[in-house]
């Protein structure tokens, strides 16, 4: 029973970088040998540490991601990190563990990660999985998203409110707005559910900053947001929850 996966990190972002760290840290039976920038600089380690997992970004100065596969000797358990989907295939070709798309939640890396201690340790069914509630039990208070050419930190606590503009979503904090190449149900996966709720089929709030409902309108500082009928009675039934008492 291998109790403990070894893994490395080979990401040139030094945000993307700190997230994986930060996820790898909340995992029980995840241990980090390793950030690197590039395969290159990690090459002479792996091959005398031999991790038993890598993460593996795609985009990287030296050698691409998917180049570097081919050249290892020493073959771990790989997770390919990427913010183009179009590489899956390819990946998969190079019998890769999983496929991570950027931002990552940590849900889902959970799920990537448990699949590789899966088979690592035979085991065919999962358990309870009791660790995933450990590692889960700290919520986090931000969020990263790509912003143009940069990943930008959000305070979870400063967002008012996300509307959603084409292919586009905005998010709206107290001090200034980011505009995200995103999926609804992509940013849902990454915020705190008891925290945001979708209200319309263009915007997710912040229950907290709320400051009053009037015929199906919330207002929020200075902008009115409507209630639609499809979000209606599930919105109504979530809000309830944070009244004291209840």
């Amino acid at each position: 029973m291998k109790d403990l996966i070894t893994c490395y990190v080979i990401e040139d972002e030094p945000l993307a970088q700190e997230i994986m760290e930060s996820y790898i840290g909340r995992v029980p039976f995840l241990k980090l040998l390793g950030s690197f920038n590039g395969p290159l600089e990690a090459s002479n380690q792996l091959e005398k540490e031999k991790p038993d997992l890598l993460f593996l970004d795609i985009n990287l100065p030296d050698v691409d991601g998917l180049s570097f596969i081919p050249m290892l000797r020493y073959h771990p358990a790989i997770i390919l990190t990427t913010a183009y989907g179009e590489f899956a295939l390819k990946g998969y070709e190079l019998d890769v563990d999983d496929y991570l798309l950027k931002p990552i939640s940590f849900e889902r890396f959970y799920k990537g990660v448990w699949k590789v201690y899966q088979r690592l340790n035979n085991i065919r069914q999962p358990d309870t999985n009791e660790a995933f509630q450990k590692a889960n039990s700290q919520e986090d208070d931000y969020l990263f998203v790509k912003v143009g050419h940069r990943i930008q930190k959000i305070a979870l606590n400063e967002i008012l409110f996300i509307r959603g503009m084409k292919d586009y979503l905005q998010i709206q904090s107290a001090r200034d707005k980011s505009m995200v190449l995103m999926s609804f149900a992509k940013i849902t996966d990454l915020l705190p559910a008891r925290k945001f709720i979708r209200v319309h089929k263009s915007y997710i709030v912040a229950v907290d900053k709320i400051d009053h409902i009037e015929r199906n309108r919330i207002s929020i500082g200075r902008e009115i947001i409507p209630i639609s009928d499809t979000y209606s009675d599930d919105f109504f039934q979530k809000i309830k929850w944070f009244q004291p008492g209840s």
